[in-house]
């Protein structure tokens, strides 16, 4: 069984440390680790360090760093586009793309995105995304956390779009040729998918529609199932 990690906002500076707050009461009052058991620690920006347990209280663990290690960021990055979605299934996605290493998720209020997000409801949604995100990190023991960021609307996003899915392309996502940049972003469309403008606009700047395979998947899972061809073919996988 691997063993948990705890985000951190800086690892400690010698070897020893404190892990309070909400991570160390998960750790000691909700994990109920003890003396002599490992645990990880992660700043989320790549650094992370195993520690062995030397004291618990309440909310407190007390820590001896036993050795400490960098994980660079990936390259090419893998962005992924999410229109906005209905329910929990924005949640969802994000949750499993997290899990499955994407670097950074951009909300995008689509055309066809039932979802409105404006105002405090926006805040709430972008908050929540976060959330999700960071925990999913956490359970994958991700040294990099994903950047969330503010939503971004179609003419913004054009000029960095690479690929966008869509039903009726006809490349293919596992053999379309992958631009040589530093970054890949992929563009998941809502629930009633990409409008044909919001299409021919990513187009116009350079973009190329691209499918999965003959099946249509919901926007929950479409942003999967894309990073695990794109991680497979990148070599992460």
């Amino acid at each position: 069984m691997s063993l948990p990690l705890f985000l951190v906002e800086a690892l400690p500076a010698g070897q020893v440390g404190v892990l309070d707050g909400p991570e160390g009461h998960h750790g000691a009052d909700v994990a109920r680790l003890r003396p002599g058991e490992h645990l990880l620690l992660g700043d989320g920006r790549g650094g992370q360090a195993r520690a062995v347990v030397t004291a618990a209280g309440r909310g407190r663990l007390e820590l001896s760093i036993v050795e400490r290690w960098y994980a660079g960021p990936p390259v090419p990055r893998l962005v992924v586009v999410q229109g906005l979605a209905k329910g929990d299934r924005a949640e969802l996605a994000v949750q499993a793309m997290t899990e499955a290493g994407v670097d950074e998720i951009v909300p995008w209020p689509a055309q066809r995105s039932i979802v409105d997000w404006r105002g405090e409801r926006a805040a709430r949604g972008l908050a929540r995304w976060r959330s999700v995100a960071r925990e999913a990190a956490k359970q994958s023991r991700r040294p990099w956390l994903p950047e969330i960021t503010e939503p971004a609307g179609t003419a913004a996003l054009a000029p960095r779009v690479s690929l966008v899915l869509h039903g009726r392309a006809a490349a293919r996502l596992s053999t379309v040729e992958l631009p040589d940049a530093r970054e890949i972003v992929l563009v998941v469309g809502p629930e009633g998918g990409v409008a044909p403008d919001e299409l021919a606009a990513f187009t116009a700047a350079g973009a190329v529609p691209v499918r999965l395979g003959d099946t249509v998947l919901r926007t929950s899972t479409a942003g999967v199932a894309a990073l695990a061809v794109l991680s497979a073919r990148l070599g992460r996988w």
